[in-house]
């Protein structure tokens, strides 16, 4: 497989153009012909106009591509070598959705042919490939797996908003379902990586090194969070407790904020979800998401104590919440952990504007039902940072007397402000 691609006689598709699919794509399609596709016509055509939907890539980095946007599913059949990168959310119970990554399954089992290669890039528990993902594609297809069709997991690790740990720089796991796969797709990827490639002794291996990650990243937000719910009650900055902290060698250097998005707040609960399976009830790892999604309605009520203990009326007072987006600097809103913020003032009856210089209105509303203002007023009881966009950078106290009645109050999330607001009411995490 690896010698039919680089001497142009196979072709790559990637099924699914998002935030992960498409930096793959355009990669790839620099070297190699790349079928580009996507369910969504509507994101088809603005790739075909050199968009990304996801406002993470510029049009620059469609120049100099080998590259067909389709939303055909049957567009599919001119690839050899097939890359899922659909999304692996989780539903309204904390269970794992897996409707994208078997409806892609489907779609791609009806069109692969002998010989053909399907790799998974999409977040999931150790098995889900070879135990959800392959009898799909063997019912479909009428193929045998291994013995007609070959497959492998390689787990994304593209990071939104970073552009020092982009796709071609960082390590990345690939695993294959025999020693001849493991080689073709490592070599496959290669093409693309200045950093190489760390080949997973099996696919279950590099499912679960994918699942860690940010399992571990979360429990350690957790501490962090738990921790600043303590030191608050004490009447301590939990940064300063922290920068204190960090001055020795071997303290990691973690820090509470609120976990959204679609990986540190959803791929916990996909192991969660495998352990019970087996008989296991994973003590920690649910502690820390119990910590985590909490956060938010955690910050909501600290704002509601701080009003009031100014002798305001809660009901009908005016709070603005600045950044809406699950990290800075991004436009995804998945799973924004802000959202819980914004509901759990609404509980109180007060009244909340939020704005975002990246949010999408349209999605804000169809998401959460909640509207994105295009301006500030000057009369909030407290204003909430909630995302440290860099357009939130340069702020001053000054900015936030402007907007605020009096005895007005500054809720810093990440606490990027404690040095900025001196003659003003001020809490972080």
């Amino acid at each position: 497989m690896y010698n039919k691609l680089i001497r142009d006689k196979a072709t790559i598709s990637v099924i699914g153009l998002g935030y992960v699919g498409l930096p793959i794509a355009l990669e790839f399609s620099k070297i190699i012909k790349v079928i580009g596709f996507d369910i969504n016509a509507e994101r088809v055509d603005m790739m075909k106009n050199h968009i990304d939907p996801s406002k993470e890539l510029s049009s620059e980095d469609f120049e100099g591509t080998n590259i067909e946007f389709t939303s055909n599913p049957e567009d599919i059949k001119q690839a050899d070598f097939h890359i899922v990168a659909v999304p692996t959310p989780i539903n309204a119970y904390n269970q794992p959705d897996l409707t994208p990554l078997l409806g892609a399954c489907h779609i791609v089992g009806k069109n692969i042919k002998k010989g053909d290669y399907v790799v998974f890039e999409s977040t999931v528990y150790p098995g889900c490939t070879e135990e959800d993902c392959v009898p799909i594609l063997e019912e479909e297809s009428g193929l045998k797996y291994i013995e007609d069709f070959k497959v492998g997991y390689s787990p994304e690790r593209i990071n939104p908003g970073d552009k020092v740990h982009t796709l071609t720089t960082i390590t990345k796991i690939v695993s294959g379902c025999d020693a001849e796969a493991l080689d073709n797709i490592a070599k496959i990827y290669e093409i693309i990586l200045k950093n190489g490639t760390h080949r997973a002794s099996s696919i279950k291996v590099a499912e679960a090194a994918k699942i860690i990650e940010n399992t571990q990243r979360d429990v350690n937000i957790a501490l962090m969070n738990e921790l600043s719910i303590i030191f608050n009650k004490m009447d301590i900055n939990t940064y300063e407790v922290l920068e204190a902290a960090g001055t020795k060698w071997n303290f990691l250097k973690f820090f509470p904020g609120l976990v959204g998005g679609h990986c540190i707040g959803v791929d916990p609960y996909y192991l969660v979800y495998k352990a019970k399976k087996l008989g296991y009830h994973p003590h920690i790892i649910n502690a820390g998401r119990f910590v985590n999604d909490s956060m938010g309605g955690y910050v909501a009520k600290q704002t509601v104590k701080r009003i009031a203990a100014q002798d305001k009326n809660i009901r009908n007072a005016k709070v603005l919440i600045m950044g809406f987006t699950f990290k800075e600097n991004v436009s995804d809103i998945r799973n924004t952990k802000v959202a819980s913020i914004v509901k759990e003032l609404e509980t109180y009856k007060v009244i909340t504007d939020v704005v975002d210089p990246y949010a999408s209105a349209k999605e804000m509303q169809k998401e959460y039902g909640i509207e994105l203002k295009e301006s500030y007023d000057s009369d909030y009881d407290a204003i909430i940072v909630a995302v440290n966009h860099k357009e939130y950078f340069d702020l001053d106290e000054k900015f936030f007397k402007n907007h605020t009645s009096e005895k007005g109050i500054v809720i810093d999330v990440k606490g990027f402000l404690k040095d900025k607001i001196t003659s003003m009411l001020y809490w972080s995490l």
